[in-house]
């Protein structure tokens, strides 16, 4: 049966985590289904910049680094997103970019498998990452990165020189989402350390990194957790190896007296080694304002609101004969969906033209992202209703919708 939209909104009456709407400043008449790409804008993050410039920069200058806890920030941060994805505190630090952390985690991990020369990635993985790992390996003598047709042929690659497989929890095309627990435990048999990418699943959904046994982890700040456009990154590292990890950007900030000024580097305790230059201080500022938002937040709860508005949008989608590459099976589904047709591009701009606003992905994907802290049943219902009329009508042929702009 169809749902109507009058039963869309009495589920969102009944639902707790529709409250959470009230967080976020959205504007008039926009259906935001991109929230898997850019984060909406927390209500209070302009509030909590503006602090910081005005007052913690403007009136407390380089004292704020003492008096207004700037230093400290990083690891702070770190402590806030770690229940996020299922790790303790001191695992667990905000800084730089993705690429970044990216780098120094796996350039950490082939130093502890000494004698092994191969690293794994998934062919279908985020760029950035097959990039990264590419240009990590080629600073190690005799190392190479082996793509995977896709995560289902990892036990057939898996041998005695693997070192490191890196492998994304959530597909960023797709949105199929990775067994981490069982993935995880075949790697270690293997001998190998694992790196998971948690940019498409922090925030999105509950992560269980010291439960799975997870060696390794980097995810953004700007999706899901609504840090803001290039908001920091941040990169676990599992307690058991910190001891002995060394990463390749041995900056300042990750020495263990940085304001001892040595000439050379002894890496600090724990999980601040992973450090490297000065910290984004506006950057972190917003990151912290958008962590607010989720002390109130339950992700079991969210998760459960997530696979509804999925399910929700894959049944009014289906008879408009698009191709779903999205899983049906909740269990191997992330909180996006993603559509094929051979104009996706210009489809997608006509129902931003309209007011709803997704992405797209080449060659002919357009991607849907779920985020229960602000969008509810009716925003879903009226999203699929406005895809079904710009492709009824045709509207999306006109040519103003199959200019593309230096952004999909």
């Amino acid at each position: 049966m169809t749902p109507t939209r009058a039963a869309c909104a009495a589920l969102d009456a009944a639902d707790p985590v529709a409250a959470l709407r009230d967080e976020f400043t959205l504007p008039e008449g926009v259906l935001y289904l991109d929230g898997n790409s850019l984060g909406a804008l927390p209500r209070h993050t302009a509030a909590r910049i503006a602090a910081v410039v005005e007052q913690e920069w403007g009136q407390g200058l380089i004292r704020s680094w003492n008096d207004a806890g700037w230093y400290a920030m990083p690891r702070g941060l770190g402590n806030r997103i770690a229940p996020l994805i299922g790790a303790a505190d001191g695992q667990v630090v905000v800084c730089d970019s993705t690429s970044v952390n990216l780098f120094k985690v796996l350039g950490a991990a082939l130093r502890l498998r000494p004698g092994r020369r191969t690293v794994l990635a998934e062919h279908a993985s985020f760029p950035t990452d097959l990039y990264i790992t590419e240009g990590v390996t080629g600073l190690f003598d005799g190392a190479r990165t082996v793509l995977l047709p896709t995560a289902a042929d990892l036990d057939r690659h898996l041998g005695d020189d693997t070192a490191v497989v890196v492998l994304s929890h959530a597909d960023y095309r797709t949105g199929e989402l990775l067994d981490m627990a069982a993935v995880t435990e075949r790697v270690h048999a293997a001998g190998a350390l694992v790196v998971w990418d948690l940019c498409h699943t922090a925030g999105a959904l509950p992560v269980e990194l010291d439960r799975c046994a997870v060696d390794f982890a980097v995810g953004c700040g700007y999706k899901y957790l609504n840090g803001g456009p290039g908001a920091p990154a941040f990169l676990y590292v599992a307690e058991r190896h910190q001891a002995d990890a060394r990463q390749p950007l041995s900056g300042w900030f990750g020495h263990t007296r940085p304001f001892a000024f040595e000439p050379g580097f002894e890496p600090a305790e724990g999980i601040g080694r992973f450090l490297t230059g000065t910290p984004p201080l506006l950057g972190l500022a917003a990151l912290d304002a958008s962590l607010d938002v989720w002390e109130k937040a339950d992700l079991t709860a969210l998760r459960a609101t997530s696979l509804e508005l999925t399910d929700l949008f894959l049944a009014l989608v289906e008879p408009l004969g698009l191709e779903s590459v999205t899983p049906r099976e909740h269990a191997r589904r992330g909180s996006h969906v993603s559509l094929r047709h051979p104009d996706g591009y210009a489809v997608m701009q006509a129902l931003i033209a309209r007011g709803v606003i997704g992405d797209f992905r080449a060659p002919d994907l357009m991607r849907f992202g779920f985020t229960p802290l602000y969008l509810r049943r009716t925003d879903v219902f009226d999203a699929a209703a406005h895809l079904a009329g710009v492709l009824a009508s045709g509207e999306w042929q006109e040519e103003r919708f199959a200019r593309k702009g230096a952004v999909t």
